[in-house]
C-alpha cells in the first residue's frame, strides 16, 4: 500500500515514542524519530549490490525541502555510478584539509580530478594512498616533503618484497606531486630523483599454451571438467573471447546481445578506459544460451558460487585449470590471450585486428578511431574463424590449416 507524501506539518508534529520510528518521504528518504524527540533525515539505497544508509542531517536544521533536494542529488550520484556516502566523506575531508595544503588533501583532490580513470584503477590508487602513503605523508605539508622522506615510505613496501606495488606507489605519488606543481602549490616533484633507487620487478609472463596439438589437448580436458557448470562455461568461453580475466568474470548479462552476437564492455571496466566490443562466435553464443537459464537472473554471467550478487572469484578459472592438471607454469586464465595472439598471427590475420580484439591501446588517436570503426567486420570474421579453428583442434592431433575468410 503506497504511503501518503510526507508534509512539513507531519514532520513538525512528529513526537518521540517508546521506540524509534520512521516517517517515509519517498525514494528511500525517511525521517527517523527517536524516543527523546530528536529527528534525523536518512536515505536508504543500494550500491554494489549492498544496502547502505546515508545520513542527510538533523531536523529542523535541515528542512523537508532541503532533505528532498539532498536525496535527489544522491540519486543523481547513484545514476552516475558514485556512492553518495563516499562522496559525502570525500567532500567533508577535502573541506577539512584543503586549506593547509597537506599531502592527503591534495592527493584526494587529484583523485577527484581523475574520475576519467577506470573504476578499478581509480579505486586501487585510492587504496594504495590510504594504506601505504597517508599514514606517513598524509598530514605533512606537501612543500615540506623531501625525496628522502618519500623514499623511506617506499622502502617500507619494498622490504615486504612487493616490488610491483612499490613502483606503482611511486608513480601514484609522483602524479600527486606533479598535480601540486601544476596547480601552483609546489615547485618540483620530489619523486623525479628516485628513478633507479628502487628494485625493479621482473617482466610478468603469463604461462600459456601455443602449440596447436597441446591446445587441442587443453580444450578436450576443459570439455571433461566435472565441476560447477558456471566454471565449466567460463573455461569454455575464455579461449573463444580471450579477454582479460577480470573482464571475463565481471561480464554482465546487460552487456550481451545474443541476437546480435556481441558483448559490449563499458569503458570503466577496461584497463585502457576505452569501451570494447567482443564479437561472439556461434560457439560462444551457444555456451551463453546454455548458461542463461542458470545465471540469467543474476547481474553477472559468471557469478560467484557463493552469491549470485557477486562476480566469480578471480582465482576460479586458474583453480579449475590446476584441477585439470595444468600448473602455474603450464597455463593461466590470462594465457588464453597469448594463445590467441600467437596462433592468429601465425594464420595471417592482420595485426591491427588482433591487437584491437585484445584491447591493446593505440597511442595515435586518429588510428585508434579508425581501428574501432573499420576493424569490427574483420574482427567478426576472425572470431568465428578462430572458434571454428579451436573446434578442429579438439578433434585432431596435427595442426589444421585455416583458410582465411575474405
Amino acid at each position: 500500500m503506497a504511503s501518503k507524501a510526507l508534509t512539513d506539518m507531519a514532520v513538525r508534529n512528529a513526537k518521540g515514542r517508546d521506540k524509534p520510528y520512521k516517517l517515509a518521504a519517498g525514494a528511500g528518504l525517511y525521517l527517523q524519530v527517536m524516543p527523546n524527540g530528536s529527528r534525523y533525515w536518512r536515505m536508504k539505497y543500494r550500491y554494489g549490490a549492498k544496502e547502505k544508509l546515508l545520513s542527510i542531517g538533523v531536523y529542523p536544521e535541515i528542512s523537508l525541502k532541503e532533505a528532498v533536494e539532498k536525496r535527489d542529488i544522491a540519486r543523481a550520484q547513484l545514476r552516475a555510478g558514485q556512492d553518495p556516502s563516499e562522496e559525502k566523506q570525500l567532500v567533508k575531508l577535502k573541506a577539512q584539509l584543503s586549506a593547509d595544503g597537506r599531502f592527503e588533501a591534495i592527493a584526494l583532490e587529484w583523485l577527484e580530478s581523475r574520475r576519467d580513470l577506470a573504476e578499478s584503477t581509480w579505486s586501487k590508487a585510492k587504496w594504495m594512498l590510504e594504506t601505504y602513503a597517508f599514514p606517513w605523508l598524509g598530514r605533512r605539508p606537501i612543500e615540506d616533503i623531501s625525496t628522502a622522506e618519500v623514499l623511506a615510505v617506499l622502502r617500507r613496501l619494498e622490504a615486504q618484497e612487493k616490488i610491483e606495488s612499490t613502483q606503482r606507489l611511486r608513480q601514484i605519488c609522483g602524479q600527486v606531486f606533479r598535480y601540486a606543481v601544476a596547480t601552483g602549490r609546489l615547485d618540483r616533484d620530489p619523486t623525479s630523483a628516485l628513478r633507479g633507487a628502487l628494485k625493479t620487478a621482473k617482466n610478468r609472463h603469463y604461462a600459456s599454451i601455443t602449440d596447436p596439438v597441446k591446445v587441442g589437448e587443453l580444450l578436450r580436458a576443459i570439455d571433461g571438467y566435472t565441476g560447477q557448470l558456471t566454471t565449466l562455461c567460463a573455461l569454455k568461453f575464455a579461449p573463444l573471447v580471450f579477454t582479460r580475466p577480470g573482464e571475463l568474470r565481471k561480464a554482465e548479462w546487460a552487456e550481451i546481445d545474443l541476437d546480435a552476437g556481441q558483448w559490449s564492455i563499458p569503458a570503466e571496466k577496461m584497463k585502457m578506459g576505452v569501451a570494447h566490443i567482443v564479437p561472439l562466435s556461434k560457439q560462444a553464443i551457444a555456451i551463453l544460451r546454455e548458461l542463461q537459464p542458470v545465471t540469467g537472473k543474476s547481474r553477472y554471467v559468471f557469478p560467484s558460487i557463493r552469491s549470485l550478487r557477486d562476480p566469480m572469484s578471480e582465482n576460479t578459472v586458474n583453480a579449475a585449470l590446476r584441477r585439470l592438471g595444468y600448473g602455474t607454469d603450464d597455463m593461466t586464465g590470462h594465457g588464453f590471450r597469448s594463445m590467441a595472439s600467437t596462433l592468429l598471427h601465425e594464420q595471417g590475420w592482420t595485426s591491427d585486428a588482433i591487437e584491437r580484439q585484445l584491447a591493446h591501446s593505440e597511442r595515435n588517436p586518429i588510428k585508434a578511431a579508425y581501428n574501432r570503426a573499420e576493424h569490427l567486420p574483420e574482427r567478426r570474421r576472425m572470431m568465428q574463424a578462430w572458434a571454428d579453428y579451436l573446434d578442429k583442434l579438439k578433434v585432431q592431433n596435427s595442426k589444421p590449416k585455416l583458410k582465411l575468410v575474405g
